[in-house]
């Protein structure tokens, strides 16, 4: 079965009840800049990074929580929490994905209405969300 191959980091999310305070925070004590938002699903989110990196940070609005790992089963993936989540990028996409469901993970896929954007979401053992 394939492992993931060329990982690297994508994003790391953080939420907030006020996105505008946060991503200011972050760009007056932190140093981000903010960086164009694609139009994602859900509600307000700012995106940003640090100058001259490719990593970036993305604060989305509360949202109300999404199914527990141990109430997940059958969940309905537009509920999938997004707040706190790792999000990684692979060259073999479409393999990794095959390759979770070989393994027995739960997946769910999801195309983002950029069109250029597909994502799995999945869960690790410890029920902590992973996006790829």
């Amino acid at each position: 079965m394939a492992a993931a191959k060329g990982v690297s980091l994508s994003h790391i999310a953080r939420v907030s009840n006020d996105v505008k305070r946060l991503a200011n925070f972050y760009e007056e004590v932190l140093g981000f800049e903010r960086i164009e938002t694609p139009a994602f699903d859900g509600g307000e989110v700012i995106w940003m990074r640090l100058p001259n990196s490719k990593t970036t940070i993305h604060i989305s609005q509360r949202m109300e929580a999404g199914p527990r790992l141990e109430e997940r089963s059958g969940a309905d993936p537009k509920r999938l929490p997004r707040g706190h989540h790792v999000c990684f990028s692979v060259t073999n996409f479409d393999e990794f994905v095959r390759s979770l469901k070989e393994k027995g993970i739960e997946t769910f896929e999801k195309a983002q209405p950029d069109g250029k954007t597909k994502q799995v979401f999945f869960f690790d053992p410890d029920g902590k969300l992973f996006i790829f």
